[in-house]
């Protein structure tokens, strides 16, 4: 255990015992690759970390959800976690994926968690379950079925009798179909850590002591079960015992105040990878840097297990996300949407955890200590006393300029804001500042298979403008859809009077119709009056429009649209959208309130939803006609397709059309917007991922159902995705790669006896590098996809460069001056040179 330094000869003496006790065991096992399979694990914990079989544990997990994905994509997935440096796979479960129907389960398709665990298993890595039943997520209603709203005299998340019945009900079949699947680490399976609740002191306080007790049931339900694994609370520092609170944020090295009990470790449940994104974001980045700083930072002060939340986040299939979220999730995750490696988020995380590994055996065994030599300067290190085990990690929080630090008589110099990892208390390995990792951008080229002229067909959907119904107000949307669609009518009747339409001075009425969200169309009189709509941080909104009305009958339609369910907050079950009053200004009479004064007639959804239209089976329900270039709103448009060329990740993408949704052979793509502009006056998202398996080789079916009139569907287009632009951003005066070094014999060893600076680059598959599109030893400028030259640079750069990678899947490149200044001139002497390469990696065409 880590052990801080104290004046009690006898404690000291105890604990030695305990250390030679478990010297042998330790010193054999400490680099062994992690294993799950085929024999039964005791979980337990201290103050130090998770114990695995008596083993202690370093902990690097990623979060992937198992339905924002397609079975097809979790080999390669979860693969490439592992191959990232993961041992540890984090998921949610989702209630409402697998009780969409009060009592009716279903875990098939992307549902199939115990194939998506097995398949962790089958790869040598933990599994931590993450069961809720409140999620967020930023999926619909937190992961909460709708019918749950309905339950007679419930309250969500609170010492409620409904609510804790059918949590308790949910909870068992979960864990008992786990159990029955042999899962739990303490069976032989994978999993070694659950989690109840989720960030519940977001709400509690508004619960006051029914929320207590709710946290103190949740707690006792699941440690009642005996499954052999402890279990965490996220955000919850005052978490029941034997419940372990855990941190979630960017900096849990700073932020969290640590366990609530001495015997409990530091965990880490969520480091968030990026922001997620809403309509109408700009792009939002998280870099790579901050992100291992933070790593580095929590392992140093006690952590020992964290988590990357996402790691892969996917795509939100469907009416799957919540209120208006996007449909790809966490895309700047180190695996992107399609499941590719993003680069270099995804080699500097793993040479990170490469370097604590090497660290590993001072931070589980170590005494730790603390010095602060500076004002911006910080040096937590651990050590074994009585052998050479000792790790340090040196850090800057000077965020403009570098430092030297002078440690066990050596100086240091430590770029801004970074930390820098020495597994033996003398050689850097690696800086958290430093990239050495390769980078690459992301292609979308436009399939030429795919791409033929589409022949549009077109189904436009009626207006209604008499609807049935007897409510004296517009009913909640919620309610009314009850997540069916994400569309409800409505529509009342009024009449007017030649006294009420005569105003002095001329002008119209206005129609003034205030809405708690998400988005409105209007119809007066069968003509088309617009549309308005809310946004993520302001769902509420008012659709405001001059009118012309008729004397006797006028009648008012409008469509309340979703874009998802809440996920978080208190009492969601009493959350409410949709329009709340309605009324005409300007008229003669006065103020005319249609809310409550005239009755409302309602209807759900489409009627192409109804008759299924978005698959074949239902497309001869309703009469298509060819697409002559023009249709109002409420379209739906069908065409077919080939797949695209090569097996690349593909999508669609969305020019030229406003909002609405996605189906390819019957699958839900997902929600689309691009009438709604980020403050750059773009959209938000453009493209919209079509997983391989929704596809066939030929005439796939491809049904659109489009809000807005006028759209362009000839512009859309299919896409190959690829990440074949591959780079390299090093300066002369980095550490060398972490992989350069091995711990042996507790010592840490080079494995070449020739440790220098180089840069790789690596061809994904079986791709070769057929171009160096830029090369510069100098000081160039930008990024990957995006370089120019400075004002220093190597003539020979490029060929250097096309000498050492063209025509090779990988090539490695030193980083140095010898090798770009051959002539022995340096025509800037006093910058520090950086190198800047792009290659372009393809198939290479075999001569005939």
């Amino acid at each position: 255990m880590r052990i801080h330094s104290c004046n009690y000869p006898w404690l000291l003496l105890a604990i030695l015992v305990v250390l030679l006790s478990f010297s042998r065991a330790l010193s054999s096992k400490d680099d062994e690759k992690t294993t799950t399979k085929n024999t039964k694990k005791e979980v337990t914990y201290d103050g130090t970390s998770l114990i695995i079989n008596g083993k202690r544990e370093l902990l690097y997990s990623g979060s992937i959800h198992y339905p924002r994905s397609t079975p097809e994509m979790w080999p390669k997935i979860i693969k490439r976690a592992k191959q990232g440096g993961l041992n540890t796979i984090q998921t949610y479960v989702f209630w409402n994926v697998h009780e969409p129907e009060q009592g009716k389960f279903n875990f098939s398709g992307r549902a199939d968690l115990v194939k998506f665990i097995k398949l962790i298993e089958k790869n040598g890595m933990y599994v931590t379950l993450r069961l809720g039943p409140f999620i967020q997520a930023e999926w619909t209603h937190g992961g909460l079925p709708y019918w749950l709203r309905e339950v007679p005299g419930i309250f969500f998340r609170t010492n409620n009798e409904p609510f804790k019945e059918h949590t308790e009900r949910y909870v068992k079949v979960v864990l008992d179909k786990m159990k029955d699947e042999k899962l739990f680490a303490s069976q032989g399976g994978p999993i070694i850590l659950g989690q109840i609740e989720n960030e519940y002191s977001a709400v509690q306080r508004a619960y006051k002591e029914d929320g207590l007790n709710y946290i103190k049931w949740a707690a006792k339900l699941v440690h009642s079960m005996k499954l052999g694994i402890p279990w965490v609370m996220c955000k919850q520092n005052d978490a029941p015992d034997p419940m372990i609170n855990a941190c979630n944020g960017r900096h849990c090295g700073d932020t969290f105040p640590g366990p609530n009990r001495d015997h409990k470790p530091s965990l880490w449940t969520e480091n968030w990878t990026t922001q997620f994104r809403v309509f109408g974001d700009p792009p939002v980045q998280r870099s790579v840097e901050d992100i291992a700083f933070s790593v580095a930072r929590f392992f140093s002060k006690n952590g020992s297990h964290v988590n990357y939340y996402m790691y892969h986040g996917g795509t939100n299939f469907g009416r799957t996300s919540a209120h208006y979220v996007t449909t790809r999730y966490y895309d700047d995750a180190p695996l992107d949407e399609y499941g590719l490696e993003k680069e270099p988020k995804y080699g500097h995380l793993k040479h990170l955890h490469h370097a604590l590994n090497l660290c590993k055996k001072a931070l589980l065994w170590g005494q730790s200590r603390t010095e602060k030599p500076g004002k911006d300067t910080e040096i937590q290190y651990y050590e074994q006393p009585g052998t050479k085990v000792c790790a340090a990690f040196l850090a800057n929080n000077n965020t403009e300029s570098a430092e030297i630090i002078k440690f066990k008589g050596k100086e240091y110099v430590i770029p801004p804001r970074s930390i820098s990892i020495l597994p033996d208390c003398k050689t850097i390995v690696y800086s958290t500042g430093e990239i050495i990792s390769q980078h690459t951008a992301r292609n979308y080229m436009k399939s030429k298979k795919a791409n033929k002229k589409f022949d549009f067909k077109v189904f436009t959907e009626t207006v209604p403008s008499k609807l049935k119904g007897d409510s004296y107000v517009p009913v909640e949307l919620y309610g009314l859809t009850k997540d069916e669609s994400d569309y409800g009518w409505y529509s009342t009747s009024f009449k007017m009077d030649e006294s009420d339409l005569k105003k002095k001075g001329g002008g119209k009425p206005t129609l003034r119709i205030a809405s708690l969200g998400h988005a409105l169309h209007v119809w007066l009189n069968g003509e088309y009056l617009g549309n308005e709509h809310g946004s993520h941080d302001e769902k509420s909104f008012i659709f405001q429009k001059p009118i012309s009305l008729k004397e006797g009958d006028n009648h008012l339609t409008m469509l309340g649209v979703l874009t998802g369910f809440p996920d978080s907050g208190s009492y969601m079950e009493h959350r409410f959208t949709g329009p709340r009053s309605v009324a005409i200004l300007g008229l003669s009479s006065g103020t005319h309130d249609l809310t409550e004064k005239s009755k409302w007639g309602n209807k759900v959804g489409m009627e192409g939803e109804k008759l299924r239209i978005h698959a074949k089976k239902g497309l001869k329900a309703v009469k298509w006609e060819k697409f002559s270039g023009k249709a109002p709103g409420l379209t739906w448009y069908q065409a077919y397709f080939d797949a695209p060329e090569s097996q690349s990740a593909t999508a669609i993408r969305m020019n030229g059309m406003g909002k609405g949704l996605i189906w390819v052979n019957g699958e839900g793509v997902g929600r689309y917007w691009m009438s709604f502009l980020s403050p750059l006056k773009k959209p938000t998202q453009i493209e919209y991922h079509i997983p391989r398996s929704f596809l066939k080789a030929k005439k796939n079916l491809l049904v659109i159902f489009e809000e807005e009139g006028n759209v362009k569907p000839e512009l859309i287009d299919f896409v190959i995705v690829n990440r074949d632009t591959v780079c390299s951003y090093i300066g002369e005066d980095y550490t060398p790669s972490v992989q350069h070094w091995i711990r042996k014999n507790d010592e840490v060893q080079a494995i070449t006896d020739d440790v220098h600076l180089t840069a790789n680059l690596k061809c994904s598959g079986t791709k070769k590098i057929s171009a160096v599109e830029f090369a510069s030893f100098g000081n160039p400028n930008g990024t990957c996809g995006n370089f120019t030259l400075g004002s220093c640079n190597a003539p020979v750069s490029k060929q250097v460069v096309e000498k050492y990678c063209l025509g090779k899947a990988e090539c490695v490149i030193p980083v140095n001056k010898s090798t770009f200044q051959q002539d022995k001139k340096d025509s800037c002497p006093k910058v520090v040179k950086k190198l800047a390469v792009q290659v372009k990696c393809g198939r290479v065409k075999k001569n005939k």
